[in-house]
Protein backbone atom coordinates (compact mmCIF):
# COMPACT_ATOMS: atom_id res chain seq x y z
CA UNK A 1 0.00 0.00 0.00
CA UNK A 2 1.39 3.14 -1.36
CA UNK A 3 0.22 6.93 0.08
CA UNK A 4 -0.31 9.24 -2.70
CA UNK A 5 -0.14 12.86 -2.09
CA UNK A 6 -2.51 15.58 -3.60
CA UNK A 7 -2.07 19.05 -3.61
CA UNK A 8 -4.82 21.56 -4.20
CA UNK A 9 -3.76 24.78 -5.85
CA UNK A 10 -7.10 26.20 -7.79
CA UNK A 11 -9.23 28.76 -6.59
CA UNK A 12 -9.78 32.11 -7.79
CA UNK A 13 -7.80 33.91 -4.62
CA UNK A 14 -10.16 37.02 -4.33
CA UNK A 15 -9.42 37.19 -0.93
CA UNK A 16 -6.00 38.55 -2.21
CA UNK A 17 -6.84 40.67 -4.88
CA UNK A 18 -5.39 42.91 -6.12
CA UNK A 19 -2.39 40.31 -5.60
CA UNK A 20 -3.87 37.56 -8.06
CA UNK A 21 -5.12 39.77 -10.73
CA UNK A 22 -2.50 38.03 -12.76
CA UNK A 23 -1.44 35.48 -10.91
CA UNK A 24 -2.73 31.86 -9.18
CA UNK A 25 -2.64 32.66 -4.97
CA UNK A 26 -0.45 30.13 -4.38
CA UNK A 27 2.63 30.92 -6.83
CA UNK A 28 2.38 34.14 -4.67
CA UNK A 29 5.61 34.25 -2.25
CA UNK A 30 6.01 33.25 1.32
CA UNK A 31 9.25 34.45 2.65
CA UNK A 32 11.91 32.76 0.28
CA UNK A 33 9.45 30.87 -2.00
CA UNK A 34 6.53 30.51 -3.40
CA UNK A 35 3.52 29.77 -1.40
CA UNK A 36 2.99 26.16 -3.64
CA UNK A 37 7.18 24.69 -2.54
CA UNK A 38 5.62 24.23 1.28
CA UNK A 39 2.95 22.28 0.82
CA UNK A 40 4.71 19.92 -1.74
CA UNK A 41 8.18 19.98 1.10
CA UNK A 42 5.84 19.00 3.37
CA UNK A 43 4.25 16.35 1.46
CA UNK A 44 7.41 15.02 0.54
CA UNK A 45 9.45 15.46 4.29
CA UNK A 46 5.97 13.33 4.93
CA UNK A 47 7.74 10.15 2.63
CA UNK A 48 5.46 10.63 -0.49
CA UNK A 49 7.12 10.47 -3.28
CA UNK A 50 4.29 10.73 -5.45
CA UNK A 51 2.08 13.83 -6.11
CA UNK A 52 -0.65 15.41 -8.32
CA UNK A 53 -1.13 19.10 -8.15
CA UNK A 54 -4.46 20.38 -8.74
CA UNK A 55 -5.05 23.80 -10.16
CA UNK A 56 -7.13 26.13 -11.92
CA UNK A 57 -7.63 29.03 -14.15
CA UNK A 58 -5.69 31.24 -16.60
CA UNK A 59 -2.32 31.11 -14.71
CA UNK A 60 -1.92 27.01 -14.75
CA UNK A 61 0.30 26.82 -16.81
CA UNK A 62 2.94 28.09 -14.75
CA UNK A 63 2.56 25.91 -12.23
CA UNK A 64 4.24 23.44 -14.77
CA UNK A 65 7.06 25.98 -15.58
CA UNK A 66 7.83 26.20 -11.83
CA UNK A 67 7.73 23.26 -11.08
CA UNK A 68 8.44 20.86 -13.49
CA UNK A 69 8.62 17.22 -13.30
CA UNK A 70 9.02 17.40 -9.73
CA UNK A 71 12.52 15.93 -9.47
CA UNK A 72 13.71 19.44 -7.65
CA UNK A 73 11.58 18.00 -4.90
CA UNK A 74 12.92 14.28 -5.10
CA UNK A 75 9.70 13.16 -6.53
CA UNK A 76 9.32 10.10 -8.10
CA UNK A 77 6.64 12.19 -10.36
CA UNK A 78 4.23 14.99 -10.33
CA UNK A 79 0.62 15.06 -11.99
CA UNK A 80 -1.23 18.10 -12.71
CA UNK A 81 -4.58 18.25 -13.34
CA UNK A 82 -6.74 20.95 -14.09
CA UNK A 83 -10.51 22.07 -12.19
CA UNK A 84 -12.18 23.84 -14.85
CA UNK A 85 -14.44 25.89 -12.46
CA UNK A 86 -14.65 27.14 -8.95
CA UNK A 87 -16.70 23.47 -7.83
CA UNK A 88 -15.18 23.20 -4.59
CA UNK A 89 -12.49 21.39 -2.49
CA UNK A 90 -14.05 18.02 -2.70
CA UNK A 91 -14.63 18.00 -6.26
CA UNK A 92 -10.91 19.07 -6.57
CA UNK A 93 -10.45 16.05 -4.67
CA UNK A 94 -12.65 13.86 -7.12
CA UNK A 95 -10.31 14.80 -10.08
CA UNK A 96 -7.52 12.68 -8.77
CA UNK A 97 -9.32 9.45 -8.54
CA UNK A 98 -7.51 7.75 -11.26
CA UNK A 99 -4.49 9.20 -10.11
CA UNK A 100 -4.93 7.51 -6.78
CA UNK A 101 -5.59 4.48 -8.19
CA UNK A 102 -6.48 2.40 -4.62
CA UNK A 103 -4.14 3.88 -2.96
CA UNK A 104 -4.74 5.99 0.32
CA UNK A 105 -4.61 9.71 0.01
CA UNK A 106 -2.77 12.88 2.04
CA UNK A 107 -4.92 15.76 0.91
CA UNK A 108 -3.39 19.27 1.68
CA UNK A 109 -4.53 22.78 0.31
CA UNK A 110 -1.89 24.29 -1.33
CA UNK A 111 -2.30 27.71 1.24
CA UNK A 112 -1.65 25.88 4.20
CA UNK A 113 1.51 26.12 6.08
CA UNK A 114 2.61 23.93 9.44
CA UNK A 115 5.32 24.52 11.37
CA UNK A 116 6.21 20.83 12.65
CA UNK A 117 6.12 18.07 10.01
CA UNK A 118 3.48 15.70 8.84
CA UNK A 119 5.57 12.94 8.58
CA UNK A 120 3.94 11.90 12.32
CA UNK A 121 0.21 11.74 10.97
CA UNK A 122 1.29 9.82 7.72
CA UNK A 123 3.04 6.94 9.73
CA UNK A 124 0.20 6.44 12.64
CA UNK A 125 -2.55 6.54 9.71
CA UNK A 126 -0.58 3.99 7.58
CA UNK A 127 -0.12 1.73 11.22
CA UNK A 128 -3.79 1.72 11.73
CA UNK A 129 -4.43 0.12 7.96
CA UNK A 130 -4.65 3.68 6.45
CA UNK A 131 -8.56 2.94 7.03
CA UNK A 132 -11.47 5.63 7.70
CA UNK A 133 -10.14 9.28 7.70
CA UNK A 134 -7.44 11.05 9.88
CA UNK A 135 -7.97 14.95 10.48
CA UNK A 136 -5.90 17.62 11.52
CA UNK A 137 -6.97 20.54 14.39
CA UNK A 138 -5.80 23.45 15.93
CA UNK A 139 -7.01 26.39 18.07
CA UNK A 140 -7.35 29.75 16.28
CA UNK A 141 -9.23 32.69 17.61
CA UNK A 142 -11.37 32.88 15.13
CA UNK A 143 -13.10 30.08 14.75
CA UNK A 144 -16.19 31.05 13.04
CA UNK A 145 -14.34 31.64 9.71
CA UNK A 146 -13.69 27.87 9.45
CA UNK A 147 -15.23 24.28 9.67
CA UNK A 148 -15.40 24.47 13.77
CA UNK A 149 -14.76 20.97 15.39
CA UNK A 150 -17.35 19.62 17.94
CA UNK A 151 -15.92 17.55 20.55
CA UNK A 152 -17.77 15.63 22.73
CA UNK A 153 -16.00 13.20 25.11
CA UNK A 154 -12.57 12.91 23.13
CA UNK A 155 -14.45 12.52 19.78
CA UNK A 156 -15.28 14.71 17.19
CA UNK A 157 -19.20 14.65 16.69
CA UNK A 158 -19.38 17.15 13.68
CA UNK A 159 -17.46 19.76 12.06
CA UNK A 160 -19.92 22.77 11.39
CA UNK A 161 -18.94 25.33 8.59
CA UNK A 162 -18.25 28.74 9.78
CA UNK A 163 -21.17 28.44 12.34
CA UNK A 164 -21.64 32.23 13.85
CA UNK A 165 -21.89 30.53 17.48
CA UNK A 166 -18.94 28.23 17.38
CA UNK A 167 -19.00 25.24 19.81
CA UNK A 168 -15.33 25.26 20.24
CA UNK A 169 -12.23 27.20 19.32
CA UNK A 170 -11.07 23.74 17.60
CA UNK A 171 -10.97 23.96 13.85
CA UNK A 172 -10.16 21.33 10.89
CA UNK A 173 -6.73 22.82 8.99
CA UNK A 174 -6.02 21.97 5.54
CA UNK A 175 -4.49 18.81 5.63
CA UNK A 176 -6.73 15.04 5.77
CA UNK A 177 -5.88 11.46 5.42
CA UNK A 178 -8.31 9.41 3.46
CA UNK A 179 -8.87 5.63 2.73
CA UNK A 180 -8.96 4.61 -0.98
CA UNK A 181 -13.19 4.80 -0.54
CA UNK A 182 -13.06 8.42 -0.10
CA UNK A 183 -13.81 8.61 -4.03
CA UNK A 184 -17.35 6.92 -3.25
CA UNK A 185 -18.53 9.43 -1.04
CA UNK A 186 -17.18 12.04 -3.22
CA UNK A 187 -19.77 11.04 -6.29
CA UNK A 188 -22.49 10.93 -3.68
CA UNK A 189 -22.56 14.35 -2.43
CA UNK A 190 -24.69 17.16 -3.44
CA UNK A 191 -23.68 21.28 -4.20
CA UNK A 192 -23.95 23.15 -1.09
CA UNK A 193 -25.77 26.86 -1.16
CA UNK A 194 -22.72 28.48 -3.07
CA UNK A 195 -23.03 25.74 -5.65
CA UNK A 196 -20.01 23.69 -4.62
CA UNK A 197 -18.74 20.16 -3.11
CA UNK A 198 -17.17 20.43 0.75
CA UNK A 199 -14.61 18.53 2.05
CA UNK A 200 -16.77 18.96 5.49
CA UNK A 201 -19.76 17.15 4.20
CA UNK A 202 -16.66 14.27 3.26
CA UNK A 203 -15.36 14.82 6.89
CA UNK A 204 -18.94 14.77 8.70
CA UNK A 205 -19.74 11.39 6.78
CA UNK A 206 -16.76 9.61 7.74
CA UNK A 207 -17.98 11.07 11.52
CA UNK A 208 -21.42 9.95 11.11
CA UNK A 209 -19.62 6.32 10.49
CA UNK A 210 -17.45 6.29 13.52
CA UNK A 211 -14.59 6.01 10.99
CA UNK A 212 -12.80 9.56 11.53
CA UNK A 213 -9.77 10.28 14.17
CA UNK A 214 -8.13 13.34 14.93
CA UNK A 215 -5.07 14.84 15.98
CA UNK A 216 -4.40 18.34 17.31
CA UNK A 217 -1.33 20.02 15.40
CA UNK A 218 1.52 21.21 17.08
CA UNK A 219 3.43 24.80 16.41
CA UNK A 220 1.96 27.24 14.45
CA UNK A 221 -0.45 26.27 11.51
CA UNK A 222 -1.56 29.36 8.97
CA UNK A 223 -4.23 29.77 6.04
CA UNK A 224 -2.09 31.81 4.08
CA UNK A 225 -4.61 32.35 1.60
CA UNK A 226 -7.34 33.98 3.96
CA UNK A 227 -6.55 37.40 3.78
CA UNK A 228 -2.81 39.97 2.91
CA UNK A 229 -2.38 40.11 6.82
CA UNK A 230 -1.75 36.13 7.21
CA UNK A 231 -0.37 35.89 3.84
CA UNK A 232 2.56 38.66 5.62
CA UNK A 233 2.11 36.81 8.89
CA UNK A 234 3.37 33.62 7.54
CA UNK A 235 6.20 35.06 6.33
CA UNK A 236 7.03 36.49 9.38
CA UNK A 237 6.19 33.12 11.20
CA UNK A 238 8.57 31.15 8.62
CA UNK A 239 11.14 33.52 8.89
CA UNK A 240 10.99 33.68 12.50
CA UNK A 241 10.49 29.90 13.29
CA UNK A 242 10.99 28.14 10.25
CA UNK A 243 8.40 25.63 8.69
CA UNK A 244 8.43 21.53 8.67
CA UNK A 245 10.48 21.26 11.78
CA UNK A 246 10.53 17.69 13.74
CA UNK A 247 8.00 17.67 16.18
CA UNK A 248 9.24 18.89 19.55
CA UNK A 249 10.29 16.07 21.88
CA UNK A 250 7.34 17.43 24.77
CA UNK A 251 4.90 14.40 25.49
CA UNK A 252 1.49 15.79 24.69
CA UNK A 253 2.48 18.10 22.28
CA UNK A 254 -0.26 16.59 20.16
CA UNK A 255 -3.07 14.43 20.81
CA UNK A 256 -4.22 11.56 18.88
CA UNK A 257 -8.00 10.64 19.13
CA UNK A 258 -9.71 7.71 18.07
Amino acid sequence: MEMKGIVLAGGTGTRLDPLTRITNKHLLPVYDRPMIFYAIQQLVDAGIDRIMTVTGGPSAGEFLRLLGNGSEFGLRHLDYTYQARAGGIAEALGLCEWFAAGDPVAVLLGDNIFEHSLRPYVERFLGRGATGAHLVVTKVDNPSAYGVAEVKDGQIVRIIEKPKDPPSDLITTGFYLYEPGVFQFVKGLRPSARGELEIEDVNNRYIQLGSATFETAPGYWIDCGGSVDMLFRATRLVAERGAIKPWPALAGAATPAS
